[in-house]
């Protein structure tokens, strides 16, 4: 979770790369917004406060910059201010907002721009709510609103190797992100994830069609493919990075996952020691772990762990799978 250490830190030393870099002359930036919109994000103008009502806008959704489409922010992290902007807690993404100071008035601020296309969209300030404790007072006409018809669910059940291979047969999900999540250090590296001094799990996010499964299937999957008794370990992986986690967005999640909990609380034979948590922020795997058991199911332990887990998985959630061949 970025704190205000971290921001003053980037605009300071330096911010984090972005994904991609999206650049445009001011003929192309005017011809494609509005005079407003070109004023706020080209000109770092400021709207007027209360000009919008998307500070009262609070059902589920994504917000993207108005210029380049980068997703900025994401509607969970959203809260009422009462500055007249709308306000969120944390970026979608770490490297999706770069930072500036800006002595501009008699105090100093730090302006935050889109990462990507450099577009002015606010401020950031240390007054927010807990646990970040930050306050991203953003222009409206810097944003727009992107449905979300898809959710997102995240899970640590030991190697991320393992649930990401099981999760993939599942009718309704849509995509799988192997990553970290829970931890202290900002964007870390496998290798540092690996020494269990970050504090990080790895994790799978999971994107699924509620409609065709649903948080709670989930929830059962994820409970009945992993020991979620023995404490930081999966078998031979050891380690806080392989402790049992879920990772909740909202507190119908929470409900959910802590009726399912108790429900099976007395399936198992030791006492259950999974972490059930509020979601702050989510670090992707490096890219050739992602989809790692279909690219190298030949190697030692795919074979050896990977394979057997599979087998019983799809015989005891034969009604979930994408195909019941």
């Amino acid at each position: 979770m970025l704190n205000w250490n971290t921001i003053i830190k980037f605009a300071a030393e330096g911010n984090p790369e972005p994904d991609r870099e999206v650049h445009r002359s001011e003929e192309e930036w005017r011809a494609q917004l509005t005079e407003e919109q070109f004023h706020v994000t080209r000109q770092h103008g400021t709207e007027r406060p209360f000009s919008s009502g998307m500070c009262e806008l609070f059902e589920p959704g994504k917000y993207a910059c108005v210029c380049c489409d980068t997703l900025l922010f994401g509607a969970g992290e959203k809260f009422d201010s009462g500055t007249g902007w709308p306000s969120f807690t944390q970026p979608a993404r770490v490297n999706a907002i770069s930072y500036r100071q800006d002595d501009s008035l008699s105090s100093s601020r730090v302006e935050t721009l889109c990462n990507t296309c450099d577009a002015h969209l606010g401020h950031v300030f240390p007054d927010g709510p807990e646990p970040s404790g930050l306050r991203y007072c953003m222009n409206a006409v810097a944003l727009k609103k992107v449905e979300e018809e898809d959710a997102i669910a995240t899970f640590g059940g030991g190697c991320y190797w393992c649930t990401e291979a099981m999760f993939q047969n599942l009718k309704g999900v849509i995509a799988i992100e192997s990553g970290f999540s829970d931890g202290e250090l900002i964007d870390p590296s496998y290798q540092e994830v690996c020494t269990g001094e970050t504090g990080h799990a790895e994790v799978i996010q999971v994107s699924y069609d509620p409609e065709v499964i649903s948080y709670e299937e989930l929830m059962r999957v994820h409970m009945g493919t992993h020991d979620p008794t023995t404490l930081n370990a999966q078998g031979a992986d050891v380690g806080t990075q392989y402790r049992s986690m879920i990772l909740y967005r909202t507190d119908e999640e929470c409900r959910i996952a802590e009726e399912v909990l108790e429900e099976l609380s007395d399936a198992f034979d030791s006492e259950i020691v999974t972490d059930l948590k509020r979601f702050e922020i989510f670090y992707p795997a490096p890219v050739d772990h992602h989809n790692y058991y279909n690219d190298n199911s030949e190697q030692g332990y795919c074979q050896a762990v990977i394979s057997p887990k599979l087998v019983k998985f799809r015989k005891t959630f034969q009604h979930l799978l994408t195909s019941c061949d």
